[in-house]
């Protein structure tokens, strides 16, 4: 079967993976409301396309942090890479690497940072961080990023406890034994994510600030307030983010969030955002909206499940594609020209 869109991936993966791996992918928290919203927000938002605007030349790159990607579509930070590849994560590096985009490795990844960064050496990384109790741990691995030449820091901010995934339970769901979270220094089980520090405040930005010269990034942030917050401590980055759906449900889709913090931070600090993108005209409408770029997850995974590496190129270039042409059936040449006008929503 040819693989003409995103849903090609997510079925193919859903057929094939392991129910236990598929599930732990797919979960949402509780009822799954935020994790389906964040796609269905994006059907009330609607394009003002303009005509004849010459698009016989088109330019796609953009750039974060000021280093400069093929398109704004990176790889959001999603654990556990090897359910759905043998190569894990260094399958997802080689990946971004070939299409000169941004991959956040995470905390929780079955490869070490090492071998995340001799898989696709030169390529462009953040390291994505949760803070646990043992402070000593985080401060190591943020560390261990810096030297390797990581270029950012992403904080996930949402994740004080675990939310409730219920066929994560159900399933009793615990990696398979011969596979390890590799940048921890002690193994633990992953249905009891206790080593994760509720405590957790503003004021601990200064904390990863004293560890490091990497510009930081907010991960998790759904709010005006919070937004403000970011932008008064520092950091260099936002991504609106809910985690998938899968820590608070009933929060707002991230497309519906994104307004509101790219209004309170004012050209301040790049914004990023992740969920719910299934099409190059997501992207579209994100960035219409304020988006300096947006992250992939699941998606990210349903590629790895097809053919690795080559099936994750496959998924970036599908959205890389479709992004394209929605840009010029909308009369846009150039990723500049893209802005609030673009778009408008739904009326109630």
């Amino acid at each position: 079967m040819a693989m003409v869109c995103l849903s090609d991936f997510e079925a193919y993966a859903k057929k094939y993976l392991p129910k236990i791996a598929w599930d732990y992918f797919a979960a949402g928290a509780d009822d799954c409301n935020t994790r389906d919203e964040n796609i269905l927000a994006y059907k009330r938002i609607h394009f003002r396309p303009r005509m004849l605007r010459d698009v016989s030349m088109m330019d796609i790159r953009t750039k974060i942090l000021g280093t400069e990607i093929s398109f704004p579509v990176g790889i959001a930070p999603t654990g556990f890479h090897q359910l759905a590849w043998p190569d894990g994560e260094k399958s997802t590096a080689r990946a971004a690497k070939a299409m000169n985009t941004c991959y956040i490795a995470s905390t929780y990844s079955t490869c070490t940072l090492e071998e995340i960064s001799a898989a696709a050496p030169g390529g462009l990384r953040w390291f994505q961080l949760y803070i646990h109790r043992n402070r000593a741990t985080s401060q190591q691995l943020v560390q261990r990023a810096e030297a390797l030449g990581f270029q950012a820091l992403v904080l996930t901010t949402d994740v004080p406890y675990t939310g409730k995934r219920r066929d994560d339970i159900r399933n009793g769901f615990c990696l398979p034994p011969h596979m390890k979270l590799k940048n921890l220094e002690r193994d633990f089980e992953v249905c009891k994510m206790s080593l994760l520090d509720p405590s957790v405040t503003w004021n601990d930005i200064y904390w990863l600030q004293s560890l490091t010269h990497l510009p930081i990034i907010i991960k998790g942030i759904l709010t005006k307030e919070d937004a403000e917050l970011a932008v008064r401590h520092g950091v260099q980055g936002i991504i609106v983010s809910n985690h998938g759906g899968r820590q608070l449900d009933e929060g707002p889709a991230t497309i519906d969030a994104l307004v509101e913090v790219v209004e309170a931070v004012r050209g301040r600090v790049e914004v990023y955002l992740d969920g719910g993108i299934r099409k190059g005209s997501d992207v579209l409408k994100a960035l219409a909206l304020g988006a300096k770029c947006v992250f992939i997850g699941r998606p990210t995974l349903w590629g790895l499940a097809y053919k690795g590496e080559e099936g994750l190129r496959d998924v970036l270039r599908i959205l890389q594609d479709e992004f394209r042409l929605s840009m010029a059936l909308a009369g846009c040449a150039r990723v500049s020209e893209i802005g609030r006008h673009l778009v408008q929503f739904s009326k109630l």
